[in-house]
């Protein structure tokens, strides 16, 4: 499959298929041409560049502090959800990674199987990341404000962050992304220290932590599935992150973390 048919279908999955070109939904035709055979690349379908892996960890001190993080997020007591929870969810994805995606607790099947982000929404959540190059699988690490489910998936209370937010705030520090891109209000609302409403939040550059990492927001993967008129906004916030990160890489590398 070729990168505008992968485009495509990822963009399908997400709801904003009609941003592009019918030939291109199809997956069938070939590219459209400008006057002299030069390909046309339509104006609302920009292309999508490949965010290369970051590095696995490499063993040592570093690694020893990511399985210790780890060991204690899995068997906290710090609140009273660890008498309810099946399991707690630390996270996934390269704990290298330049990109951290991070959300509101684990919902019924992540506490099942242990796994950020899993079921529709999860589904939902890995076409967004694809759509601009990104994969839970290489180069993106996927983490909670909660580690453990909340009954009845209510919202965390301010006894429950308080209790879990330093081990997020530790997974950051460890991670050392270029780029945070929160999903929901919660998540948002939570980093950011804020009671703004969403819609002040998206469409800006905040800054997160000593390293004023850049941090954006967007909406909850399971509010759009209730909500599919708002999958477009969600897709213009995933290419104004694109080009933030982008930006960043024009920077200094940061911490010395990475070569």
């Amino acid at each position: 499959m070729s990168a505008p048919e992968r485009r495509a279908q990822y963009l399908q999955a997400i709801g904003v298929d009609l941003w592009l070109p019918r030939a291109a939904v199809a997956g069938a035709a070939a590219p459209l041409e400008a006057p002299g055979g030069a390909p046309h690349v339509p104006e609302r379908a920009p292309a999508v560049a490949e965010v290369a892996a970051a590095p696995a960890p490499a063993p040592g001190a570093e690694a020893a502090d990511w399985e210790q993080l780890r060991a204690q997020v899995l068997s906290c007591t710090r609140c009273a959800l660890h008498e309810s929870r099946t399991q707690a969810v630390f996270g996934v994805g390269n704990p290298r990674a330049e990109w951290m995606v991070i959300g509101e607790a684990p919902g019924a099947e992540e506490d099942r199987r242990g796994e950020p982000f899993v079921g529709r929404a999860g589904q939902l959540l890995d076409a967004m990341l694809r759509a601009v190059g990104l994969s839970r699988a290489t180069n993106v690490f996927i983490a909670n404000i909660l580690k453990c489910r909340p009954p009845g998936n209510r919202d965390p209370r301010p006894e429950e962050v308080a209790a879990c937010l330093p081990y997020l705030h530790r997974q950051i520090d460890s991670v050392r992304p270029r780029m945070l891109l929160a999903v929901g209000r919660i998540a948002a609302q939570n980093l950011l220290a804020t009671d703004a409403p969403l819609g002040r939040l998206r469409g800006r550059v905040h800054h997160f932590g000593e390293r004023n990492v850049p941090l954006l927001v967007t909406y909850h993967p399971a509010y759009l599935l209730r909500s599919p008129a708002d999958k477009r906004k969600a897709w213009e916030d995933l290419q104004f992150a694109r080009s933030v990160f982008a930006q960043t890489l024009n920077a200094e590398p940061n911490d010395g973390h990475r070569p």
